[in-house]
């Protein structure tokens, strides 16, 4: 199966992972084999290394916009409301808290 987008997953500024958009929407979270620090979050251990899902990952999710910021979002980028990984590229350096994102271009 075919990967659509990449993502680099980082916390602290230290690179943690890769997010993998596949063909069937489906997505993979894989941590670096060099990363060592905390986890992503608590429901994908770094011990586990690989986590696969069926549409995109609730952790990621909870860091898109909501509301007006959303909204402004949608129509600056002209992204679609459901296209959750185009939102989480295009917020991916501008999050709270521990977690950036960056894309892989291919």
């Amino acid at each position: 199966m075919n990967i659509m987008r990449k993502a680099e997953i980082y916390m602290h500024d230290v690179l943690a992972g890769r997010l993998l958009e596949m063909e069937d929407h489906s997505y993979v979270f894989e941590y670096d084999a060099t990363y060592a620090g905390e986890p992503v979050s608590l429901t994908m251990p770094v011990n586990q290394r690989r986590f696969n899902f069926d549409k995109f990952p609730a952790f990621f999710e909870g860091l898109l916009p909501e509301g007006v910021h959303l909204e402004a979002l949608l129509r600056m980028r002209k992204l679609d409301r459901y296209d959750y990984m185009g939102q989480l590229l295009a917020t991916g350096k501008d999050m709270v808290g521990a977690v950036t994102v960056k894309e892989i271009k291919a």
